[in-house]
């Protein structure tokens, strides 16, 4: 997900801002330190502009 934010140049303070989510929250998901509800996954592929797959690796 950091890889997706940065190419769009988003902070996390505007990734905070779209997503309604904690700056610390996303900052531990990004390095794999927290897990992700569906809503929360849902909500950060919104702010980023692509499908959830592209965050979830999801190949089906």
């Amino acid at each position: 997900m950091r890889a997706l934010r940065t190419a769009r140049k988003m902070s996390l303070r505007q990734m905070q801002a779209v997503t309604g989510l904690d700056r610390g929250h996303l900052s531990r998901l990004e390095r794999g330190l927290a897990g992700a509800s569906d809503e929360t996954i849902r909500r950060c592929a919104l702010a980023l502009d692509v499908p959830v797959a592209a965050i979830t690796h999801d190949d089906r």
